[in-house]
């Protein structure tokens, strides 16, 4: 319902982690300026992704009621296509930019072409879906490789003990600016509707202007540390990104824990890709709610899943990463049967208890659940995969994850925007439970302490 943070720093390798033994924590200037890159972008992937956009392309400028699923179906194509995208340039960007030390020109060319492709959102109306479904191809694979190379900066920013508290300060941040982002829209812009269409599809422009002035200080004070180096030997760049992500796979056979976590994983991102794309169009076509309640959901489900993302981190040092994982994957399951059966609730406590409660405001209540879930599934996540890698190899598998998540978008809202053409959007949001349900059983033979100890002692 709310997205996801930049969590991977894929760019680096191994070099980037002998970097990153010797650094000190680094200014704090530098910090906030990476840091504010978190802060500018979720008003990108909140009000076009999440909140406003994927709303109004489905039901306005696509508007094929009362189902909308042709509308559904050209959004999770669009973005599907751009997570594969990214799936195949992130190997050979990575590439390049170790070896020509250009981190930071990759940076600003995917947050221009972010800027540019969102503000074109604007000229997106009625009658004109394919353009809105190319500019949103380009704008969420400049977002999402622009999430890549702004957290292959992180290992510079300190040594690996600090990191994790480093990243933290970027996940505040950008709960921060999606709230501030999201209140103009909100609150100035106001429903999305044909008739309030001129209005609110300055959505793009805003996204894109607030993304554009508050990513400033990324570029003032974040630095450039890498040094270029020549190519091996009879390697092309993008021979060398494919066999960095082959040695990868390879690396993982003396790490069965991690691996099979990371398939786990895989399908609860899956799941995760669905409802943060989704959530806010299936408010809008199943539940039919009002502006008001649709500001309520976006402000609870920020809220829960910040509260969700603490509350089970402290509930992760008594429980162990693994139980409270498992815990969080067995919350996404009852939250998204919850989410299915919002109207039935509603109308069965008409008819048994003669109270009038509505659809929207049960789906309320459901929200405050699924965000919680949100919060804290990423967090264990991350976690986990921090420790079951060795530390020669964190940053490396750290990168392989982040590459998986953006599968686990383009496979789960490919197969989402199939299954609602078929069935609809109410019953296919099941679809959700049953990767969940996948995720929690491959997770079973995971062993936390045995791929902990794998993890230290540097091989299987």
């Amino acid at each position: 319902m709310a997205c996801g943070r930049s969590v991977s720093c894929g760019c680096h390798g191994q070099d980037g982690e002998r970097w990153m033994t010797e650094r000190a924590v680094a200014p704090k200037r530098e910090i906030f300026g990476w840091a504010m890159f978190d802060f500018a972008n979720q008003a990108y992937t909140l009000l076009i992704i999440t909140v406003v956009f994927g709303d109004l392309f489905t039901r306005v400028i696509v508007g094929d009621g009362p189902d909308y699923r042709l509308g559904n179906l050209l959004w999770s194509l669009a973005l599907a296509t751009s997570y594969l995208l990214v799936v195949v340039c992130s190997p050979v960007a990575g590439a390049v930019m170790d070896y020509t030390a250009r981190r930071k020109q990759f940076l600003f060319g995917s947050y221009l072409l972010t800027v540019v492709a969102t503000a074109a959102l604007y000229f997106v109306a009625p009658g004109y879906a394919m353009l809105g479904v190319l500019l949103i191809i380009i704008s969420n694979f400049a977002y999402s490789i622009g999430e890549a190379f702004i957290a292959s900066f992180l290992p510079d920013l300190g040594p690996p003990d600090k990191l994790g508290a480093i990243s933290g300060i970027g996940w505040a941040l950008g709960y921060v600016g999606g709230m501030v982002s999201a209140v103009f829209v909100l609150l100035v812009l106001g429903e999305v509707s044909a008739e309030n269409f001129d209005r609110i599809r300055w959505v793009g422009p805003w996204a894109a202007g607030f993304f554009l002035v508050a990513a400033i200080p990324t570029f003032l004070f974040l630095r450039e540390r890498g040094r270029p180096r020549p190519l091996p030997a009879g390697q092309g760049y993008f021979r060398l990104g494919l066999a960095r992500v082959g040695a990868t796979l390879g690396n993982l056979r003396g790490y069965r824990d991690l691996a099979v976590f990371l398939l786990s994983t895989f399908l609860a991102m899956s799941g995760m890709y669905i409802i943060i794309a989704f959530s806010f169009i299936y408010g809008a076509q199943v539940i039919g709610w009002d502006q008001g309640v649709r500001t309520l959901m976006f402000i609870i489900v920020q809220i829960s899943a910040a509260v969700g993302a603490v509350g089970f981190g402290l509930l992760q040092t008594r429980l162990g990463g693994l139980r409270t994982y498992r815990v969080t994957v067995t919350l996404w399951v009852l939250a998204v049967v919850c989410i299915y059966a919002t109207p039935q609730v509603a109308a069965a406590a008409r008819a048994l208890f003669g109270v009038e409660w509505q659809a929207q405001y049960v789906f309320l209540v459901v929200g405050t659940l699924a965000g919680s879930a949100l919060g804290a599934c990423q967090s264990t996540t991350r976690a986990l995969v921090g420790a079951f890698a060795p530390q020669g190899h964190a940053a490396e598998f750290f990168g392989f994850w982040g590459l998986s998540l953006k599968l686990a978008g383009a496979f789960s809202l490919l197969l989402m925007g199939l299954l609602q053409a078929w069935v609809g959007l109410h019953l296919a949001i099941l679809f959700c439970a049953l990767l969940f349900i996948g995720a929690f059983l491959v997770s079973w033979p995971v062993d936390e302490q045995r791929g902990r100890r794998a993890a230290e002692a540097g091989g299987g």
